[in-house]
């Protein structure tokens, strides 16, 4: 069950497409938004978007990427992103950290809201809308991974998890699919693949089987063919690797990261690490 918890910070982006699959906001701002985002450059983001959302206040999903930079902006205040965090098992569920923060919940939860209400809207009158079913495809991972890692509340985050899932399907059985809806198939893949046997009985995500290798290969075509999210997809590649004792692949990634993202001190704090270890720990090619 354990493990359930250490991959829900996956579904949290769970699907922004490529531009030649039509899925996403193909606009300057929203790229900068990310660009921002990855850098750990949280205000910026945030008055990108801003600016973004007065002009285009009735759109759901840059309320949710809102709520993206607030949960980003927690999961590294609370040293969450750090690897010594994501594989110890024991730091996941242990109770015993920084308390959330009031004033960042708050917003948190009010942008999730922004984006469900316009989204259901958007809906009521386009039902297949990908730009409505992937706000909340990100609103439900977002508020997985807030009860989960945030507020450790594992057992309550399956049933977010499962819709956000629910929404990834539905976003890849258009044509063209949006390439990244694969980041919540493949997470969900792995995730389920690596729960134990009994707990697999009371788990049910649609068309998931458990086939680790298939959640791994999903992820990494998000890394070659995403738009927004590719970077995401190769953070989470790395957190896999490390946990599967592969560490010359996770190394590779975060100085892809750290190139990319040079202000962010993140790739390069876990990158100098996983230099610095010992040999013995480290895979022998």
């Amino acid at each position: 069950m354990h493990r359930l918890i250490i991959l829900a910070i996956v579904l949290s982006t769970a699907a922004l497409a490529e531009s030649t699959g039509g899925c996403g906001i193909e606009d300057t701002a929203i790229n900068e938004a990310f660009e921002d985002l990855y850098n750990f450059n949280f205000p910026a983001a945030h008055a990108v978007l801003d600016r973004y959302i007065v002009a285009h206040s009735q759109e759901a999903l840059p309320y949710a990427i809102r709520a993206s930079a607030y949960l980003f902006y927690e999961l590294d205040r609370l040293h969450i992103l750090e690897s010594q965090f994501l594989i110890s098992d024991k730091r996941i569920v242990e109770k015993k950290s920084l308390p959330p923060d009031p004033k960042v919940r708050t917003k948190l939860m009010q942008a999730l809201e922004d984006a469900q209400s316009r989204a259901k809207v958007i809906l009521a009158q386009h039902p297949d809308d990908r730009q409505a079913l992937l706000a909340l495809c990100i609103v439900e991972g977002v508020a997985t991974d807030y009860m989960a890692l945030v507020e450790k509340h594992q057992l309550a985050s399956l049933l977010p998890a499962r819709r956000s899932n629910s929404y990834a399907q539905q976003l890849l059985r258009m044509h063209p699919p949006c390439y990244d809806a694969y980041m919540t198939a493949g997470l969900s893949e792995y995730m389920v693949g690596s729960l134990p046997f009994f707990v697999r009985w009371f788990v049910h995500f649609d068309n998931v089987q458990g086939n680790r290798q298939q959640g791994v290969q999903k992820l990494q075509l998000v890394a070659q063919e995403g738009h927004y999210f590719k970077s995401f997809a190769k953070i989470l590649l790395a957190i896999i690797y490390l946990r599967e004792k592969k560490p010359h692949e996770t190394e590779k990634l975060l100085a892809e990261l750290a190139h990319d993202y040079p202000s962010n001190p993140l790739f390069r704090k876990e990158l100098a690490r996983l230099e610095t270890e010992p040999s013995a720990s480290r895979e022998r090619n």
